[in-house]
């Protein structure tokens, strides 16, 4: 893999974007969405929902991904919490 050095920041930046993507491009997207989802999926409520608006649309979206990741974080943390237990032998 070669290595590239750039001058500013915003050179580095404009190096991260492909504008002309060819469908090998699009396939490798497609996996690494797919390898998200896998690893970490978010499931939303079964059914079919209604709204006035696009904004309400994303805004209910927001609500539940923000609750996935709420959700994550605390189980992560109350499983980090209980392995440091485990190192200092069951002590607080």
């Amino acid at each position: 893999m070669p290595v590239y050095k750039y001058k500013t920041f915003e050179e580095a930046e404009r190096a991260l974007w492909n504008f002309h993507p060819d469908e090998s491009y699009f396939k490798r997207v497609a996996e690494f969405w797919d390898f998200a989802d896998k690893l970490c999926p978010i499931r939303y409520p079964q059914g079919i929902f209604k709204f006035r608006r696009i904004e309400e649309a994303n805004q209910q979206r927001d609500e539940w991904e923000l609750a996935h990741a709420k959700k994550l974080s605390a189980e992560r943390h109350r499983k980090s919490s209980s392995s440091s237990l485990k190192k200092r032998g069951g002590q607080k």
